[in-house]
C-alpha cells in the first residue's frame, strides 16, 4: 500500500501547487535512480513520482483528497502533453546538467558554426618532396551561396520563428515507464535546432546557404616533407554556416619512390658499381644525385660495400632547408665470371708477383672460372 502523498512529498494537505512542485524536484533530484545508489532509492524515487501525478492535478488531488487512493485508482498512465509536464521535464534537465546540457542551457538560436576541415591526400615524386615547390590542387568543398549571401532565404525574404518548438530549437515528449515519468528532449526536425526557419529558401542553393563546388587552388610544398607529413592550408575547408569561418585543408603527403635513389631521414642512399680493376686501381667517375651529375675520386683498394660519403647532397631539414643530410653512396665491385686468356695470364703474372696461389683453392682460382 503506498503511504501518504502529502507525506510522501513532504508538503501540508493545503500546499500549493508551486509548494507541491518545488517538493517534488527537490526530491525527484535527491532520489533520483542514476543519481542515488543506495538500496531503496529506485522505489522511493517511484513513491515521489506517484504523488506529484496525483497532487499536481487539481482533479486526481481532489479525488484523492475525498475518497484516498481508491479515489485516485487508475489514474494517470496515459502521459502528459509537453504543457503538462513542464515541472518534470525541469528537474530532469537539473539531474542531467553535468552530462552535456539541456535545452535551457542551449541558446535558442544556435549562433555561427565553424566549417568542417578537409583532408587531401596529396602524392609527390621523389625529387618535388625533397626540394618543394608550388603545386596547384584541385578540392571540391562548400562555399557561401553567392546569390543569397549564405543566409539561404531568398532575395526580399528572411526568417520567421518555427512555429513546432516556438524558437528553443527543441521538443520535449513525456514517456511514462515502470520506473516513473521521464522526459525526452530532442532537437526540433521542423527547423533542425535553429529555432528560425527560413520564409522561402534561396533557390540556387535550396536554402542551405552554401554550395559544393570544385576549386583550383595553389600550395606550397616546403623541402623535405616526406611521407606522413600534414599541411596545413588556412581557411581552405569547408565555408562556416551563419557567417561562421571557414575550416581548413589538410594536405597528406605520401611520397612515390625513386629508381635510383632512397631515403633515410635527411639522408639519400643510391649504389654505384665499378669493375674489380677500377676498385684495385681507383678512378674518377661522374655519379647521379639529387642535384644532377657529380665527379667523385675512388681510391685505389677501394673494398665491396664501401660507403662514400658526399655531404651537403641529401634532403633539405624540413623548416630549415639551409642544413641538408648527405648522399651516402655504396660501392659495389663487378667480379667478371670469365675471363680471357690474355687477361688471365696478366693475372697469374700478378698473383706470382704478389706470392698468391694460382691453384683452384687460391684466390684466383676461388674466383674465376672458365
Amino acid at each position: 500500500m503506498p503511504g501518504d502523498y502529502y507525506q510522501i512529498l513532504g508538503v501540508s494537505k493545503d500546499a500549493s501547487k508551486e509548494e507541491i512542485k518545488k517538493a517534488y524536484r527537490r526530491l525527484a533530484r535527491q532520489y533520483h535512480p542514476d543519481v542515488n545508489k543506495e538500496a531503496g532509492a529506485e522505489e522511493r524515487f517511484k513513491q515521489i513520482n506517484r504523488a506529484y501525478e496525483i497532487l499536481s492535478e487539481p482533479d486526481t488531488r481532489d479525488k484523492y483528497d475525498r475518497f484516498g487512493e481508491a479515489g485516485v485508482t487508475g489514474a494517470g498512465g496515459s502521459g502528459y502533453e509537453y504543457t503538462d509536464f513542464t515541472g518534470f521535464a525541469d528537474i530532469f534537465e537539473s539531474i542531467f546538467s553535468g552530462f552535456g546540457g539541456t535545452s535551457q542551457q542551449r541558446s535558442t538560436k544556435r549562433g555561427p558554426v565553424r566549417g568542417d576541415d578537409l583532408r587531401l591526400d596529396f602524392r609527390l615524386e621523389f625529387k618535388e618532396a625533397i626540394f618543394g615547390g608550388e603545386k596547384e590542387i584541385k578540392i571540391p568543398h562548400l562555399e557561401n551561396c553567392q546569390v543569397c549571401n549564405g543566409s539561404g532565404a531568398k532575395a526580399g525574404t528572411g526568417v520567421k520563428t518555427c512555429s513546432v518548438c516556438n524558437g528553443t530549437g527543441q521538443v520535449r515528449r513525456a514517456t511514462r515507464t515502470p520506473f516513473g515519468t521521464f522526459a525526452q528532449v530532442s532537437t526540433c526536425p521542423n527547423c533542425n535546432g535553429e529555432g528560425q526557419v527560413i520564409e522561402q529558401k534561396c533557390e540556387a542553393c535550396g536554402g542551405a546557404g552554401r554550395l559544393q563546388v570544385t576549386k583550383k587552388l595553389k600550395i606550397n610544398i616546403p623541402p623535405g616533407v616526406d611521407n606522413g607529413t600534414r599541411l596545413r592550408v588556412s581557411g581552405e575547408g569547408d565555408a562556416g554556416a551563419r557567417g561562421g569561418p571557414s575550416g581548413d585543408l589538410y594536405v597528406f603527403v605520401s611520397v612515390e619512390p625513386d629508381k635510383e635513389f632512397r631515403r633515410e631521414g635527411i639522408n639519400i642512399l643510391s649504389e654505384i658499381t665499378v669493375s674489380y680493376l677500377q676498385a684495385i686501381l681507383g678512378c674518377r667517375l661522374n655519379v647521379k644525385t639529387v642535384d644532377g651529375t657529380e665527379e667523385i675520386n675512388i681510391p685505389s683498394g677501394t673494398q665491396p660495400n664501401t660507403v662514400l660519403t658526399l655531404e651537403d647532397h641529401g634532403v633539405p631539414k624540413l623548416g630549415n632547408e639551409v642544413s641538408r643530410g648527405d648522399h651516402l653512396l655504396t660501392i659495389k665491385v663487378e667480379i667478371p665470371s670469365k675471363l680471357s686468356n690474355e687477361e688471365k695470364e696478366l693475372l697469374q703474372k700478378l698473383a706470382t708477383l704478389k706470392g698468391e696461389s694460382t691453384g683452384k683453392g687460391g684466390f684466383f682460382g676461388g674466383i674465376f672460372h672458365k
